[in-house]
């Protein structure tokens, strides 16, 4: 029901907001969500730095992540496919920060640490004797910049 002096209804003048009531609850808003994006932003960050850790570490691969390589390796060349994405991970495990790789350098291996490395030796030692190919290229690029790195096996069908 309306009364004379609005055309509003009793019960929705509670609502009616001013301009500058409804700017403080915009301000507010936007205030918990840059709040929350900091929260995750930090939680993403903080499992990257952990994941850097653990890819530095030198903690020999084991026998089951081979044979889980291996089958994979077989379930995609059945589909007619000539490379697997062996890993992906930080520029950082880089000493270069994935220069040499993004220039296609000749001695990229040479900047590898860490799990990276052990990776490219086990190619070197036990794939590349059987006519597998190895390569690396940065696969995304945050804010124009080089991100992460992938490593491929490739093989010809």
């Amino acid at each position: 029901m309306t009364d004379e002096t609005t055309p509003f209804p009793a019960d929705e003048h509670d609502l009616l907001l001013s301009v500058k009531e409804l700017r403080q609850i915009f301000a507010e808003a936007e205030s918990e969500k840059a709040q929350q994006a900091g929260v995750a932003s930090s939680n993403a960050e903080k499992q990257r730095r952990e994941l850097i850790e653990r890819l530095k570490s030198n903690e020999p691969i084991d026998e089951k992540m081979i044979e889980n390589f291996l089958y994979r390796l077989k379930q995609v060349a059945l589909k007619g496919k000539e490379e697997i994405m062996v890993g992906r991970f930080p520029n950082e495990l880089c000493t270069d920060r994935g220069r040499a790789i993004n220039q296609a350098e000749e001695d990229w291996p040479e900047t590898l640490t860490g799990r990276p490395r052990q990776v490219y030796e086990l190619w070197r030692e036990h794939l590349k004797p059987l006519g597998y190919k190895l390569k690396a290229q940065i696969v995304d690029w945050p804010h124009g910049m080089p991100g992460d790195v992938g490593m491929f096996v490739a093989w010809e069908l």
